[in-house]
This record gives C-alpha cells, sequence and structure tokens, in this order.
C-alpha cells in the first residue's frame, strides 16, 4: 500500500524534502529563543545592562524572523506535495478505472469509487501535509526542547521526562481504541454517498412514487450511522484534552515549587527558570500536536487501503502481447462458450453456446427477461471474458484483438443509453472524434434522429443536460444508436436500442440498417417480434443456452418458446396453427 502511494510523489520529491527541512529549521530557531529570554533577564534585566537587553533582542529578533522564513516554506512546500499527491492519486485512480473490465467494476460499487476519490483522498492529502510537518515540528521539538532542558536543569528536566512518558502511555491507548471506529466509518460514507446518487439520478421516479419521505428517511439513516461512528471515536478521545491540561498544569506546578527551592538556594537563575517553563510548555504542546497527528494518520490509513484497492485492482481484460489489430470481417462464432459472473465458481449464466454467424447477417436475439441476452452479447467487444471456450469475430479468438481495434470494429448500443453533458454534435463524436457534420447528420439519418434534430433551433449544436435529461428516451436512444453507427462498426450490437421507440420509427431504423449498411453484421436484442422477424436469422435464448436459431417461419413450426412469444404479441395463435397445418 504505502509503495503504491509513494510512486505518486515522485515529482513532488523536492518538496516533500524541503517542508520537513523547513520544519527543523523553525523548531531550532524556536528552541534558542527561551535561551535568549534567560539571558535578558538574567543578565540584562537583572544586571542593569540596557545595551546588552538591545543587543540580545535584536539577536532573538533575528532568529524569529528566520523562524518565520522557515515556517512560511515549510507551508508553501507542504501544500505543494500534499496536494500534488492528492491530484496524482485521483489521476492513478481514475486512469485504473478506465482500465477496468465490466467485471472489474462489478467489485467496486460506484458510490463506493465516488468517496475512495473525493474523501478517501483528501484524508490522505490531509495526513501527508501533517506527516511533513506536524509528525516532524512535534518530535523535533520535543527532542530539542528536552536536551536543552537537561542542559539547563538536569534535575528539572526529569519532571518534564517522567510527565512526557505518563501522557504517551495514556495517549497510546486513547489511540489505539479509536483507530478502529475511525477504520469503520469509511464504510459507512459508501452508504451515504450511494443513498445520494440514486436519490439524485432517480428524482424522478422518487417524485412519481411520491417516495421523497422514504428517501429522507433512508438518507437519514445513512447519515447517521456516520455520526454515531465518529461520536463513538471521538468519545474515545474526549479524555485527551482534560488528560493533557491536567499533566501540563501538574508539571508547571511542579517546576515552579522546584524551581523556586533552586533559586532562593541560588543553584538556578530566575532567567533559566523561565527558560524551563516555556521548554515545559514546548514539550506538552508538542505531544499534544504529535497525538493529533497519529489521530489523522489513524482515520487516513483506511482511506489509503481503500485508495491502493483500486489502484492495485488487476484489470482482468487487457491487451495480448502481441495483439492483432486488423478485423477482416463481422463474422461471429462462438465455440461451446460458457460464462459466469463470478469466475468458474458461479453459476454459469451462459452455457454450451456455439453459434455461426456469417458477415454481413442481421440477428435477432429474443428470449424471456433473465435468458442472458446481454450478457452473450457482452462476449463478443470482450466487455467480459468467456469463462469456458472461445469468441471468434473476424475468424480470430477476440483475446487476440487490440482491445481498442476490437470496439471499434464491434460497436455496442448497451441497454442503458447515456449521453453526456454537451451539445449533440459532442456526444455523437464520441463515435468518431473526428466525424465531420455530413458525417454526422448521415448517421442521424441512418438513426432516425434526424426528424427531431432538424426541428431542433440548434440544430446539432443543440445542448444535452447531464445524463440527456432534456430529451426524451426514444431520442435517446436514436441519437446512441447514432453516434455508435460513427464508428462504421463491422459488428453492429443493438441491445433493445429501440424499446422506446414507436414500432413505426423501429421500421425505418431496421429498413436504414439492411440498406445502407449491407456489410455489417448487426445483431439486435429485443422484446418485440416486430423488430426481429424480418432478421436474416433469429436466436431464442433460454435460460442462458440455445433453445432456436432459425428464420422468423421456421422457428414458427418448430420453437414453441418463439411461437408463444409471437402469439401473444400478435395475437395470432390461429395464424400459426394454419401455418404448420398447411406446411
Amino acid at each position: 500500500m504505502i509503495r503504491t502511494l509513494a510512486k505518486e510523489l515522485k515529482e513532488f520529491t523536492l518538496p516533500s524534502i524541503l517542508t520537513p527541512v523547513c520544519m527543523v529549521g523553525e523548531v531550532v530557531c524556536e528552541m534558542v529563543i527561551p535561551v535568549f529570554m534567560g539571558y535578558i533577564v538574567d543578565r540584562g534585566i537583572y544586571g542593569g545592562d540596557f545595551s546588552y537587553i538591545v543587543h540580545t533582542g535584536s539577536r532573538m529578533l533575528l532568529v524569529a524572523l528566520c523562524g518565520l522564513l522557515f515556517g512560511i516554506g515549510g507551508g508553501v512546500f507542504g501544500a505543494k506535495a500534499s496536494t500534488g499527491l492528492a491530484k496524482n492519486l485521483r489521476r492513478r485512480m481514475n486512469d485504473s478505472i478506465q482500465k477496468f473490465s465490466f467485471a472489474n467494476i462489478d467489485r467496486f460499487s460506484p458510490s463506493s469509487l465516488v468517496t475512495r476519490m473525493t474523501t478517501d483522498v483528501t484524508n490522505v492529502q490531509n495526513a501527508y501535509q501533517m506527516i511533513l510537518r506536524m509528525a516532524v515540528r512535534a518530535p523535533m521539538s520535543m527532542i530539542i526542547a528536552m536536551i536543552m532542558s537537561f542542559l539547563l536543569s538536569p534535575r528539572i528536566a526529569v519532571i518534564y521526562l517522567t510527565a512526557v512518558a505518563a501522557l504517551g502511555v495514556v495517549l497510546f491507548f486513547m489511540l489505539g481504541s479509536a483507530n478502529r471506529y475511525f477504520r469503520r466509518v469509511f464504510e459507512k460514507y459508501d452508504d451515504l454517498n450511494e443513498s445520494v446518487e440514486e436519490n439524485v439520478t432517480a428524482i424522478r421516479a422518487v417524485k412519481a412514487f411520491v417516495r421523497e419521505d422514504y428517501e429522507t428517511g433512508r438518507f437519514q439513516r445513512a447519515s447517521s450511522n456516520i455520526y454515531r461512528m465518529f461520536v463513538k471515536a471521538e468519545l474515545k478521545l474526549a479524555g485527551n484534552m482534560p488528560v493533557m491540561q491536567g499533566t501540563v498544569y501538574t508539571v508547571i506546578l511542579l517546576i515552579s515549587w522546584t524551581g523556586a527551592h533552586m533559586v532562593t538556594g541560588g543553584t538556578l537563575t530566575t532567567g533559566t527558570l523561565m527558560s524551563l517553563l516555556t521548554y515545559c510548555m514546548n514539550i506538552l504542546m508538542s505531544l499534544m500536536m504529535l497525538s493529533m497527528v497519529f489521530i489523522m494518520i489513524s482515520m487516513s490509513s483506511a482511506s489509503a487501503r481503500r485508495i491502493a484497492e483500486v489502484i492495485e485492482e488487476v484489470p482482468d481484460i487487457a491487451n495480448p502481447e502481441h495483439p492483432v489489430t486488423v478485423i477482416p470481417d463481422g463474422s461471429v462464432r462462438f465455440e461451446h462458450v460458457w460464462f459466469s459472473y463470478g469466475g468458474g465458481a458461479a453459476e454459469p449464466v451462459l452455457k454450451d453456446i456455439d453459434l455461426d454467424i456469417r458477415s454481413g447477417e442481421s440477428i435477432g436475439i429474443i428470449g424471456a427477461t433473465g435468458s442472458s441476452k446481454s450478457s452473450l452479447v457482452n462476449l463478443i467487444s470482450r466487455l467480459y471474458d468467456v469463462t469456458e471456450g472461445a469468441v471468434l469475430v473476424g475468424g480470430t479468438d477476440v483475446r487476440k484483438y487490440d482491445l481498442t481495434a476490437l470496439r471499434d470494429a464491434v460497436s455496442v448500443v448497451l441497454q442503458k443509453n447515456v449521453l453526456f453533458s454537451g451539445t449533440i454534435r459532442d456526444n455523437l463524436r464520441w463515435g468518431s472524434p473526428d466525424a465531420t457534420d455530413e458525417e454526422c447528420r448521415e448517421a442521424c439519418r441512418l438513426a432516425c434522429a434526424d426528424e427531431f434534430i432538424d426541428r431542433m433551433p440548434e440544430g446539432l449544436d443543440t445542448r444535452i443536460d447531464q445524463g440527456g435529461a432534456n430529451v426524451s428516451g426514444g431520442q435517446k436512444q436514436r441519437l446512441c444508436i447514432a453516434r455508435a453507427l460513427l464508428k462504421h462498426p463491422k459488428v453492429l450490437i443493438l441491445d433493445d436500442s429501440t424499446s422506446a421507440c414507436d414500432t413505426a420509427t423501429d421500421a425505418r431504423i431496421r429498413r436504414a440498417f439492411r440498406e445502407d449498411l449491407p456489410e455489417s453484421t448487426k445483431l439486435i436484442i429485443s422484446q418485440r417480434i416486430s423488430s426481429v422477424e424480418d432478421c436474416d436469422r433469429i436466436l431464442v435464448l433460454s435460460e442462458g443456452q440455445v433453445n432456436g436459431f432459425d428464420t422468423h417461419e421456421a422457428l414458427l413450426k418448430t420453437n414453441a418458446i418463439y411461437r408463444e412469444i409471437y402469439e401473444t404479441q400478435t395475437g395470432a395463435g390461429n395464424d400459426a396453427a394454419d401455418f404448420d397445418e398447411k406446411d
């Protein structure tokens, strides 16, 4: 974990070194000042030497100025190093997420990833700045103050040492008991972010079903869980300040009592006693500061582990050592494919799929909900990898292709359509960044999106709100289809991507595909018979297995599942029976 995070500090090595150097310089300057103060009292004030007071005071002012400059330098360099680390961690996490397969993403919820990139990174950033500054300053201040105290009066310095040892033991047990609560609290942040994410993205459903009170209660429960965890942790630390202050006052009283006897006995001067009292406050305040550093480190250690989990997550799907970059055609072959989401140990959702699809064919895919239609097509573009068997595109196993080349050749319009903030043109060019306006308009024509874009005053420059909130479901689907067409794919997969379109628009889109994309292989998943009946062949899936694979007419005669779906949707039971009798 530490090695993973440390790699993100390389470009900020210099400020990471200069920060503790500045902190040491600041501490040294601070520790010299009490000595000068003691000299001023003993030799200047009691000795009546005004010139000595001015001379020593000038030196003390110069040292204080140096300490100020060191402090400013430590703050500037520390901020640069810690914010730079946070920037690199977010970039590295984002890079890792972009390389994840669907299987990798399934291991992390979106809300958890958001928490890790925001709250967790901020915790690590704050902790690193405290490590560079306070974790250096506090121990150095304690050590130097203790050394100076022993040099001035070993007898009184023993009082410091005893108090620091006792206080350190008490704080150790306090921090240890609080740590486990800080480790658990960030898991509760995931629940809170999940509640917020779902509530905001599904706000229309929340209002449509009048579930505002329910969602408010859900949010409050998640928020209360975080509150309770923090309260428990803070209660463990509640005794920190009283114990610290009690120790400080006790030590001051002991030093004052012992020092007064030594001053009256002539073994200690008043100025030296003042210096010792100053060092006492420095030592005990440094110990308190150090306890806060430990608290921050304990909080951030949980965050650091969560960040490292994302960075160290190995993508399940990666390019082979010598990838094939040319896909010759759109033929697709499934060779005894088995697939399960949890790997070989999980229940397979696809079982012994054996199919051969010729380049340029139009294939309909139909089946009941949960029959693994989407799982089947996700294997073609390697959004997931097969558990057993092989998927071939253009006669080559997809695992041998360069991922970019494969996914450019296999264009997928997923079941959940996503548009991004920006213009229609910006969204379309996700399919091809260099596409001209003419190419965009042609893709929109094939997807029947031109008919509503032309009615918009700004045309392709029309602004799309986040998630496509200002367009209808059917318009969103057609824009996503047009975006996929701009890739000029050899294989086009439509995963129930016209469900929000009316049947007439659906028919026009299919006719455009048939007439204008004759060389592209079209795989159309749909729940509607009307969307697939004119395909060259239709695949019927049932419980992850091939139940039928033939033309519409042949399946009506030979496949009970397909016939049942057809009759249910068309009410043509009698016609289908007559069809069987005539043949």
